[in-house]
């Protein structure tokens, strides 16, 4: 992905309320958000429940209207589209994916497969012959005819995948694509989603709490109460995200500063107060190396010191733990 490749994603000043008769009065889900997104690119969006996560991902692909704002999907502004104008940008540009599947429960997994072309008009025998190739794709042919109650939480997400793969979509939303998986299974969703990503091209917007999931996308946004509040990845430009900043200092005299402003501090490490007055103070110290920040596959088993023989293996052959990923 290089900066020639055009804007695929964007949005502007966008906005969201949700109205509310409760005593606590209307929720500000969204404040003032940016987005630029380049075609092919990977980009996670992470932070704590209630920020603004899934509000921000229906926006952004059209699934909700943002009480202010614009939003472009591949050059067109969503929110002056008609319905069926919107529905068909939609379909030749974008698919989702969700935590749950969300598979119809009647229909077997090649059929749920199919269910975007069928829907976009193509022959049901067409779309099904499609459907059952890229079930193959993902090693799923063999379970093409069940039903999803008949198969485990990691095959009704690949076939969730292969769901969103059958219009050959430029741009993927994902929603905690695998916040429902065990570790193994989730980092060979995460791989596949890294071959499409890699090798044809396909954009990612992943909403996640998972610091893995982050990892293997470009960069990605932190979003706290509706505001992003650092960027984090290679060769970004985090000058625009100190315009308005606001440190906030709890009752007990904590202060977290965000990812970027460390950047620019030096990093983390122990520092001593310099100056300190009234809306003022300067922090002296040093830096401590943290690493690259990069996860890799651990080297030996945390739980019984089994030595890995190479990056294959998922499940200590000892002890069977899953292996976990450690900082680089």
């Amino acid at each position: 992905m290089t900066d020639e490749q055009p804007m695929i994603l964007e949005a502007d000043a966008l906005y969201h309320i949700y109205e509310s008769k409760a005593e606590d009065g209307n929720v500000v889900a969204l404040r003032g958000l940016n987005v630029a997104m380049r075609a092919g690119e990977a980009v996670a969006v992470v932070g704590p429940s209630g920020s603004g996560k899934s509000t921000l991902l229906k926006c952004l692909g059209g699934l909700m209207k943002p009480s202010s704002g614009s939003v472009r999907l591949d050059g067109r502004n969503m929110t002056r589209l008609t319905g069926q104008e919107l529905v068909t940008l939609r379909q030749r540009t974008v698919s989702f994916i969700f935590q749950e599947g969300n598979l119809l429960p009647s229909l077997n997994a090649r059929d749920n497969v199919a269910q975007p072309l069928i829907n976009q008009g193509v022959r049901s025998k067409q779309a099904k012959a499609k459907a059952l190739e890229i079930l193959e794709r993902l090693q799923m042919g063999h379970r093409a005819l069940a039903l999803p109650a008949m198969l485990s939480g990691g095959e009704q997400q690949r076939v969730a995948i292969a769901r969103a793969l059958i219009t050959e979509p430029r741009l993927i939303l994902a929603d905690e694509p695998t916040g429902a998986l065990d570790p193994v299974t989730s980092r060979e969703v995460l791989r596949l989603f890294r071959d499409l990503h890699e090798k044809d091209g396909v954009a990612f917007l992943i909403v996640t709490h998972s610091k893995e999931v982050a990892d293997f996308c470009d960069r990605s946004l932190e979003l706290r109460d509706g505001r992003f509040v650092a960027e984090h990845g290679k060769d970004l430009d985090i000058t625009n995200l100190e315009v308005g900043r606001e440190l906030l200092v709890d009752e007990i005299g904590t202060l977290t500063l965000p990812p970027d402003m460390l950047v620019r501090l030096g990093g983390a490490g122990a520092y001593s107060v310099g100056e300190l007055s009234p809306g003022r103070l300067t922090l002296i110290g040093e830096a401590v190396d943290a690493g690259s920040g990069r996860l890799v596959l651990a080297a030996t088993c945390p739980a019984c010191q089994h030595a890995y023989a190479d990056d294959e293996e998922q499940l200590c052959p000892s002890c069977g733990s899953s292996r976990p990923m450690v900082e680089a």
